[in-house]
């Protein structure tokens, strides 16, 4: 809560289980004054890969192992921060989970923005759904203030 009996801004930061600067850019935007989820990286990256061979042991198909409890769960837990928070980050190299994340968000109203590691060898129009893309943080940073 800020002193006017406010909420801080809440941003949920999308990305991928196997990019190491997701709990180091979050820290960044909390010293900023936001509220960031990126919980859903403590699993760490090999989480998905676990999810599978379990599954594979269990003899499930892809689409049984969707219904599986597990995979339930950790929808839901995902889903419930996004719907909760006020804005979506996605920090690149991100794979297709973070992708549907930021098309969910965005489907529901909620601001969008996608940090890019580097500029990307192709293009990509889809990337317009985004509310903005960035190369820099500070850029990144300077948008975020016009949600604060």
């Amino acid at each position: 809560m800020t002193q006017e009996g406010k909420h801080s801004t809440s941003i949920y930061l999308i990305g991928s289980l196997a990019n190491p600067n997701i709990p180091h850019f979050a820290n960044e935007l909390r010293e900023k004054g936001y509220e960031v989820f990126d919980e859903w990286w403590s699993p760490g990256p090999l989480a998905d890969a676990y999810l599978l061979d379990y599954a594979k042991k269990r003899n499930l198909t892809y689409k049984e192992t969707l219904n599986t409890y597990a995979a339930k769960h950790i929808f839901e837990f995902d889903k419930c921060h996004i719907d909760r928070c006020d804005i979506v980050v996605m920090l690149m190299k991100a794979g297709k989970s973070a992708h549907l994340e930021l098309g969910y968000a965005i489907g529901t109203g909620k601001p969008g923005f996608i940090l890019f590691d580097k500029e990307p060898d192709r293009v990509d129009v889809m990337y317009q759904f985004s509310t903005d893309i960035f190369f820099s943080k500070e850029d990144l940073f300077q948008r975020l203030e016009e949600y604060k």
